[in-house]
């Protein structure tokens, strides 16, 4: 499995990358741009990411605007919805208007509220079909 951890924050990007070494490659982005960039670099070398684990707030483009992103470059693409990158969009703020941006607006694959545990962010990855 390949991933990608997008956090701006460095104990967080740590606590991430612990997690998910084992499962396999694990790349990481401090924010939204430096995510879009790898994704399309991913895409571009033929070996894209099965799965993205992204904050929300972060500087200079937040998670949000990312996945937009993200999304729009798969639909280029022509990848349709059942082939898109499975993305969890994390977040300390457990607030209705995130998960409706998240998953609404933004076509996150799902949501988990921080600290993310490895519990909670295995059984989102096999209930994604990942492991």
């Amino acid at each position: 499995m390949k991933t990608l951890i997008v956090e701006d924050d460095f104990i967080s990007r740590k606590i991430m990358k612990e997690l998910l070494i084992p499962l396999g490659e694990t790349d990481i982005a401090i924010d939204g741009s430096e995510a879009v960039q790898a994704f399309r670099l991913a895409h571009d070398e033929r070996h894209p990411y099965d799965l993205i684990c992204m904050d929300i707030m972060m500087p200079n483009m937040d998670g949000h605007e990312a996945l937009a992103q993200i999304r729009e470059y798969e639909k280029e693409l022509g990848i349709g919805a059942a082939d898109e990158v499975k993305v969890i969009m994390t977040t300390a703020l457990d607030d209705p208007k995130n998960v409706v941006e998240a998953f609404y607006r933004g076509g996150a694959t799902s949501y988990l509220v921080k600290p993310i545990t490895r519990q909670k962010l295995m059984k989102e990855i096999r209930g994604h079909g990942l492991l």
